[in-house]
């Protein structure tokens, strides 16, 4: 089976045309190829392919085998990939992810090859029911949680993933080992989350990392950077765009709040190809 490697900001996957290749077992084969010792090594398995309401499908698992439902990142990879094979030669396209469309625009570098993609990340759901956050109301914005035998202050909000945003003074010495399980599996969050824990630099600047459901600690995550440039802006600390400082890279996140919708702009690279004997 042929695959390629790709990153985004350091959070990479294994993308398989599945135009061209059958996958029997995807939960499997995504554990098999994520182990850094024993596989290809990656943060889960990305599946190229078709579908009936965009140009393209993108199906992913986590490296646990558990399957996402989106990867800010990993769609951008997606985008370059069907670009740079010659699936598409448009530079505006449409992929799917777990039901939900989301548009692209592709920007090629100077070798005719995408170096960057910016993705509507669509609207961001505040409604605690949606996220899901087991609590009524409108919104959860800014309010106490107790995680553990620790106080913190909580914004949940969905950007096609359910994430939990907290802004803490020292994120580099931030013990995220500890606390991000804690998070991830809160009886708040019915579905589990992704937790983000966020430095706050300047009115334009974010320093964020990200413990992701099913994955832990990632060098990167689009979605978690997108949710927590809108939490930041809804609690005052930002405007309408910042900068998102992650382990593995930058990110660039606007809030169209006229349109009420979200984009993100960031790399992505293909590592190498490769074929897997199963």
């Amino acid at each position: 089976m042929k695959f390629t490697k790709m990153q985004g900001c350091g959070n990479d996957y294994v993308y398989v045309n599945c135009f061209e290749e059958k996958i029997d077992d995807r939960p499997a084969l995504a554990r098999r190829v994520s182990n850094r010792h024993f596989g290809v090594g990656s943060d889960g398995l990305i599946c190229i392919c078709p579908s009936d309401i965009a140009d393209f499908q993108m199906d992913m698992y986590n490296l646990d085998g558990t399957q996402a439902q989106m990867c800010g990142n990993g769609i951008r990879c997606v985008g370059k990939y069907v670009y740079d094979h010659g699936m598409t030669d448009r530079t505006e396209i449409t992929v799917e992810s777990h039901g939900v469309v989301k548009n692209l625009q592709l920007q090629p570098g100077p070798d005719g090859k995408i170096a960057t993609v910016r993705v509507d990340m669509g609207v961001p759901e505040l409604r605690p029911q949606f996220i899901p956050v087991a609590e009524h109301g409108t919104s959860f914005i800014n309010k106490p949680v107790v995680v553990g035998d620790r106080e913190f202050f909580v914004t949940c909000l969905s950007v096609g993933n359910p994430h939990a945003v907290t802004f803490v003074d020292d994120v580099e010495h931030f013990d995220l080992e500890t606390w991000g399980p804690k998070f991830e599996n809160h009886p708040l969050f019915p579905e589990k989350v992704n937790a983000e824990f966020v430095q706050i630099l300047d009115e334009h600047t974010l320093r964020m990392r990200v413990w992701e459901r099913g994955c832990g600690e990632t060098m990167a995550c689009g979605t978690g950077a997108t949710a927590s440039m809108a939490a930041a802006s809804l609690c005052g600390h930002v405007g309408d765009a910042a900068t998102l400082r992650l382990n593995g890279g930058d990110l660039l996140i606007e809030w169209d709040k006229a349109q009420n919708r979200l984009y993100m702009t960031g790399p992505a690279v293909t590592v190498f190809d490769g074929e897997l004997y199963l």
